[in-house]
């Protein structure tokens, strides 16, 4: 078995069922909706909100994201072989196996996603809802809304750093199994989640808030990524060589090196961008000149392209890498 997971990938054995981008997008989503779980509740719980401390604000991303899973968990699903068995994840717990924590992780954050969702509805969609079970729920959900809000800052972050741990417990694959990996797609996922905040707010004070977070959530997500390539530059011989397909001008590596010449030139752009978004007067009062959006919605689009970017370099790449000897 540990000589069939280690020497089989795309290049030797085609035949064999291998992770596609629907695990890739599953992986984005997953950290997407993470990001947004954590960054709407920041929205929600910081100082200088500009609504009442008990009323949510920013209701729009809280309503996508369970949307945004249940999508990626779509994927998840097209990617099982056996799908018939899927009920089996939820017969049991493995304490030591990622994928089992994965599957009730996934599970258990929908509750809590819909409960935040539901406390931050508008009071103008209120009038529109007759008495009954899913107004009291609102009504219900509303008065938690702070505790709701702290609920899912925690759990976004954890399933941001759920869909690191996914592929770093692969051991027999050099590029994943390494302890950054959850930080990267951590990282990854909350400035996605605030770039999602940037193109879906309507208050021009919550979008420059996000510009400001983004552009530290950037410069970490540069720094984690280039530790990653560093330290497994470092390591031995097998670690090296499995980053070795980003840094390798062929045909047979071409598409892994274009993604790392697009992060590095994406990326970068972004922070600029944002850089000049913070430029001028920022009064809650102004009016945006189109400029002023285009640069708003463009560093968002570059960060969301970045983080999806990075997951399918790193899914596809990660299947090139075994250790040698052993295939």
């Amino acid at each position: 078995m540990e000589f069939t997971i280690t020497g089989a990938n795309a290049l030797t054995y085609p035949h064999l069922h291998i992770w596609d981008w629907r695990v890739a997008i599953y992986l984005f989503l997953g950290g997407l909706a993470g990001g947004c779980m954590s960054m709407a509740a920041v929205a929600n719980l910081r100082p200088g909100k500009d609504v009442p401390k008990n009323q949510a604000c920013c209701w729009r991303v809280p309503m996508m994201t369970p949307i945004i899973l249940a999508v990626g968990m779509g994927f998840l699903f097209l990617d099982l072989q056996v799908k018939e068995h899927m009920y089996r994840f939820y017969m049991t717990l493995q304490p030591l196996s990622p994928m089992s924590w994965g599957s009730w992780i996934l599970v258990l954050v929908f509750p809590a996603m819909i409960a935040f969702a539901l406390s931050t509805v508008p009071e103008s969609a209120m009038d529109n809802l007759k008495d009954g079970m899913i107004r009291n729920l609102i009504i219900k959900a509303q008065n938690s809304m702070r505790p709701l809000a702290k609920l899912n800052f925690l759990l976004g972050i954890l399933l941001s750093i759920y869909t690191g741990i996914l592929l770093s417990s692969f051991m027999a694959r050099p590029l994943w199994n390494s302890s950054i990996l959850p930080v990267l797609f951590l990282n990854s996922g909350m400035s996605t989640g605030a770039a999602t905040m940037i193109l879906m707010a309507r208050r021009n004070s919550i979008k420059l808030f996000f510009t400001k977070v983004d552009i530290w959530l950037i410069f970490s997500e540069i720094t984690v990524l280039v530790l990653l390539y560093y330290g497994q530059f470092t390591s031995p011989e097998a670690s090296r060589e499995s980053i070795m397909p980003f840094f390798t001008l062929t045909s047979q590596y071409f598409p892994y090196f274009i993604s790392i010449l697009t992060l590095s030139i994406v990326l970068p752009l972004a922070i600029i961008l944002k850089f000049l978004e913070l430029s001028g007067d920022h009064s809650e009062n102004l009016e945006l000149t189109f400029k002023q959006k285009f640069e708003m919605n463009a560093s968002a689009v570059l960060v969301l392209l970045g983080g999806a970017i990075i997951r399918f370099a790193l899914v596809y790449a990660g299947q090139l890498s075994k250790f040698t000897g052993l295939s």
